[in-house]
């Protein structure tokens, strides 16, 4: 009789018994970054600030009309300051940034209150370069000098 009682417990599947599993990507971690650049792009209408580490690659943007200015008033002292107060808050606290280099570009209203803002926030200033294209006339057009 014992040989005839068999066991009714359905049997699993190979496959189903292993419980599934996804592969969870790693979180990266925030880089920390000592030595950086800040780029700053003045315009008539609007100032961009980015910070970058020494490779290029940027930890930290922030402009006059990401920060609720609009119109006429992007174009501002005020506004540039604002800016980049709030792009070197964020390179300063989450990635440790202590020191740049400053390259400026561009003929706005915001290229000094941008560099002055950068070192209230106590990030040295090692460097400030101007960037900014001088028109020189240009080359020869092509074609026939005329009389």
């Amino acid at each position: 009789m014992a040989e005839d009682t068999k066991n009714t417990a359905p049997e699993v599947a190979p496959a189903a018994a292993e419980a599934k599993t996804t592969k969870t990507k790693a979180k990266k971690g925030k880089r920390i970054v000592q030595a950086g650049q800040v780029h700053i792009q003045a315009t008539f209408n609007n100032t961009i600030i980015s910070i970058s580490d020494k490779s290029g690659q940027v930890i930290a943007a922030s402009s006059a009309g990401a920060n609720g200015f609009r119109g006429s008033k992007k174009g501002t002292a005020y506004a540039a300051q604002i800016a980049a107060e709030k792009a070197g808050e964020i390179a300063k606290k989450e990635h440790g940034l202590s020191s740049v280099d400053v390259y400026v570009s561009g003929i706005g209203l915001g290229r000094d209150s941008a560099i002055r803002a950068i070192s209230g926030l106590g990030i040295r200033i090692d460097s400030i370069t101007d960037q900014t294209p001088i028109a020189h006339g240009g080359v020869r057009p092509k074609g026939e000098r005329k009389p």
